[in-house]
């Protein structure tokens, strides 16, 4: 549970343009902001189920610092260049100490504990030089809900600097693997963007691979071959329950939900052939929207849901295309060497990230939907199956070295930003899911 109250402080107040701070994250060559994130201070410590009030207040910095830096747009400064604010000073920090830091803004708030068990972690923003205070939230959360919190604080932040939507708050689905090559094993996986509160959903017992997450809840897609029988299941994480997705006599694979979370489309094979299904989830009906002689699949809804982007052989060579979400009107966009392939479109709509094969490498690329524009981010041996951030910017992917481990990476529109994503085992096939609600 998390709460946000408006009675604690103003959600937003606007400064002068002239004093505005703000980051370009389009720019290439953006150095990172000088950022003051302390510890949030509590008043007298008190115990709680997730800790003692002045350690979560530490924690809750840190979380705000890994986040922030982690964009590559934001440069947290050590602990010790500044004087911390006090309880007292959460509303009329030392300015002048983070000015000597050479801090250009200050993030700062409280930690205490309710009466009722719930804690309180207030979050406030301020510009350095001018005194300004940018933005300020308060949440009220149970224990469990902490965290929670940190990124929330983390997205207002990444928000009032940068003018777009934050993507902290959000989680990641994948594939988890162990064993030897021969009989690996793959559990599907869900954590915090950051790597945090991660749990498996499944035992291993059977093979599963490409999970995704509907936009509108706590629903993901899945193909797993329990049985030995290759097809699509819908699993709720908030009940545990599974349902399989129609009734194939062959393989079915490689699904996404639609902007509404009411239709999945994915694949279907039959006689060496693929082609694309559309499953409404409601009535479990499905219906064909691409036939022929050639392998269609890895389906991707525009953010308005009236086009598919999605990868074809059908022109001699694996390449995409975009039709409209009825099957009609297909259009091939990607025309440079090599192949293209797991095309996902943006939430913002301005543009299709895919794997670019080319050379004997896979990498991360993004086009525009007409098909121009197309840019290389990644630079790897086996970098493949990206998946955007909540927000547009950042994309998540598998990269695979040559020895044979894979992980979790990020990359941001820049490619400049490539980062690794903590998870406990080797892991592939991640999707981004959406906000948290």
């Amino acid at each position: 549970m998390i709460r946000t109250f408006a009675a604690l402080f103003l959600a937003l107040i606007a400064v002068p343009a002239a004093a505005q701070l703000r980051i370009d994250i389009t720019s290439g060559s953006q150095a990172a902001m000088p950022v003051a994130i302390p510890a949030f201070p509590t008043g007298a410590p008190v115990a709680t189920p997730a800790g003692n009030t002045a350690e979560l207040g530490r924690q809750v910095a840190d979380i705000i610092s890994n986040n922030l830096s982690g964009t590559g747009l934001f440069r947290p400064l050590p602990a010790g260049a500044f004087a911390a604010p006090t309880m007292n000073q959460v509303n009329a920090p030392p300015f002048g100490s983070f000015r000597t830091a050479a801090a250009q803004a200050l993030v700062t708030g409280f930690v205490t504990a309710n009466p009722d068990g719930t804690l309180t972690i207030g979050c406030t923003l301020y510009d350095v030089f001018s005194e300004e205070k940018l933005a300020a939230q308060g949440f009220t959360v149970t224990p469990a809900g902490w965290r929670r919190a940190a990124h929330k604080c983390s997205d207002i932040v990444y928000s009032r600097l940068t003018g777009e939507s934050g993507y902290f708050d959000s989680r990641i689905v994948y594939v988890a693997e162990s064993g030897p090559r021969t009989k690996r094993v793959k559990r599907l996986a869900v954590m915090d963007q950051d790597g945090a509160n991660h749990r498996f959903l499944t035992s291993g017992a059977s093979l599963v691979l490409m999970p995704r997450f509907s936009p509108v809840n706590e629903t993901l897609s899945y193909m797993s071959f329990q049985n030995d029988r290759p097809r699509m299941w819908i699993y709720n994480m908030g009940t545990g329950q599974q349902q399989p997705v129609g009734d194939f006599d062959s393989m079915s694979f490689a699904g996404r939900f639609s902007p509404d979370g009411r239709t999945l489309v994915f694949s279907v094979t039959r006689a060496g052939n693929s082609d694309i299904h559309a499953y409404d989830v409601a009535s479990r009906t499905t219906r064909r929207l691409t036939s022929g002689n050639s392998i269609d699949t890895s389906p991707s809804f525009s953010p308005d849901g009236r086009a598919i982007v999605f990868e074809s052989d059908r022109g001699g060579s694996q390449q995409l295309y975009v039709m409209n979400a009825d099957g009609s009107g297909a259009q091939r966009i990607s025309f440079g060497e090599g192949r293209a392939g797991s095309p996902v479109w943006s939430p913002r709509g301005d543009l299709i990230a895919f794997t670019r094969i080319q050379g004997g490498k896979f990498r991360i690329a993004v086009i525009r939907p007409d098909g121009s524009g197309e840019r290389l981010l990644t630079d790897s041996w086996q970098d493949e199956g990206p998946s955007w951030s909540p927000n547009g910017r950042v994309i998540l992917f598998s990269r695979t070295e040559r020895n044979g481990r894979s992980s979790l990476r990020s990359i941001d529109l820049t490619g400049r930003n490539d980062r690794r994503i903590p998870t406990p085992l080797e892991a592939s096939d991640p999707a981004w899911g959406p906000l948290l609600r």
